[in-house]
């Protein structure tokens, strides 16, 4: 069932992200050509499904929060382009092809990652059929998230601790802020937009907060024993850059051991929302098993 649904939601997604970003025939047009490469790639779409998903469990039952599902995605997407750039992870693959860089320069790479963004705020706004206050509120909490202070304050400390001795503590934040900022994110929108009180915004970030902790350490696991045929991007990065991981320092068995608690108690927080949870708690699951 999990399967179906994502591929609804990812049909969906990706006919909503190629109507928001079309092709424009202008002289800047191979910016926009760059971004829609990395964008409409066949990516999973876990942090707009997760938005959505949160939207109707409290209470959303149209398509009026797909805008800003959407920009999430293309936040999330100018991330990938700039961490896969020479200067960060240098990585040639993303998403079952050459990177955004690799295709096209690092300078219009660069420039469809400044643009992804950019857009994303402006879809965002353009959000109808949701009380304007709900879409402030969420959009003041995805700007804090994907900021200093969340996703790019995560990527910083990723740079700089690769040289460093591996602390639990300080990668545990990083991973929090550089991949669980934006899929806490996710959820938390979702509920603002529903109109949801502060107990069940809360409920969804820790939720995210949690899922994120899990997702990364799968993501982990799966550079250190994957296959890069399935997961669509090299394998081997963190080897290759001498980057110390939870992998590296404490092993694959027990990285699994960390996935499944982040993931129980990410779990635990869906008893805080009355409506039907089970896509939410299939999804969940999914996430943890890909490394089976």
């Amino acid at each position: 069932m999990i399967d179906m649904l994502l591929v609804e939601y990812q049909n969906k997604i990706n006919a909503r992200l190629d109507m928001l970003l079309p092709e424009n025939g202008m002289y800047y047009d191979s910016v926009v050509k760059a971004s829609r490469y990395s964008l409409l790639g066949n990516g999973k779409r876990i942090r707009p499904i997760l938005l959505l998903e949160f939207y109707k469990l409290c209470g959303g039952d149209d398509d009026c929060a797909y805008n800003f599902a959407c920009a999430v995605e293309m936040i999330h997407t100018y991330s990938l382009i700039h961490d896969d750039l020479p200067c960060m992870d240098d990585d040639d693959y993303r998403r079952g092809r050459p990177s955004c860089h690799k295709e096209f320069g690092e300078t219009l790479a660069l420039l469809s990652g400044d643009a992804l963004l950019t857009e994303a705020f402006g879809v965002a706004s353009k959000t109808m059929g949701i009380n304007p206050e709900y879409v402030v509120k969420a959009l003041t909490v995805l700007s804090a998230n994907a900021g200093i202070n969340g996703m790019v304050g995560g990527q910083v400390m990723d740079v700089e601790g690769e040289n460093a001795e591996f602390q639990s503590n300080y990668s545990l934040e990083m991973c929090r802020l550089k991949t669980g900022a934006l899929i806490k994110t996710a959820c938390m929108c979702g509920v603002i937009l529903a109109g949801a009180d502060e107990s069940k915004i809360s409920a969804a970030a820790n939720y995210g907060e949690n899922l994120g902790l899990a997702f990364q350490l799968i993501d982990d696991i799966l550079d250190a024993s994957g296959d890069s045929e399935v997961i669509g991007k090299p394998v081997g990065s963190d080897v290759k850059n001498d980057k110390k991981t939870f992998v590296s320092e404490l092993g694959i068995e027990c990285c699994k051991k960390m996935a499944d608690e982040f993931t129980k108690k990410a779990l635990e927080q869906l008893n805080m929302f009355d409506g039907d949870k089970q896509n939410l708690t299939e999804l969940t699951d999914y996430l943890l098993h890909r490394i089976k």
